[in-house]
């Protein structure tokens, strides 16, 4: 859906998202940039959404955790954190889930080493890493 709004421009496209539109799906973590519990997809490329100004996103399209499913069907990354358990308390989720989708599309899955690289922005102070590479995995269709 496409939206027009008024805000102050510092705004950050991770306030606007959560206290505007009432996406809470991307979590304000660090504020910093450092740990990708924001991570959205703006006009398909992995962006930390608390470093990101909302004024500077004119015509853009934002895509959240929350936009990912078609309907009642999941995207199958998001299926596949569930499949292979790759969450426990569930903070960093979905930007761990947006940033490997990004991944995917990107082309960096190649094999595990590369997809934790390419995901080493996003933090799970829980240290699900090794489920939440098998759930890229599975969402490529390579486990």
């Amino acid at each position: 859906w496409r939206h027009t709004v008024t805000v102050d421009n510092r705004t950050s496209l991770l306030d606007l998202l959560r206290e505007h539109f009432g996406l809470t799906g991307s979590k304000k973590g660090c504020n910093a940039g450092a740990c990708g519990a924001c991570t959205v997809m703006v006009d398909g490329h992995r962006v930390n959404s608390c470093l990101t100004l909302a004024v500077r996103l004119e015509g853009a399209e934002v895509t959240t955790v929350e936009g990912l499913a078609e309907g009642d069907q999941l995207h199958p990354l998001q299926q596949a954190f569930i499949d292979q358990d790759a969450f426990q308390c569930g903070y960093c989720t979905p930007g761990q889930i947006v940033s490997g989708v990004g991944c995917i599309q990107e082309g960096h899955t190649g094999s595990a080493e590369e997809i934790r690289e390419w995901m080493s922005g996003n933090i799970c102070r829980c240290g699900c890493y090794v489920k939440i590479v098998r759930a890229v995995e599975q969402a490529t269709g390579r486990k």
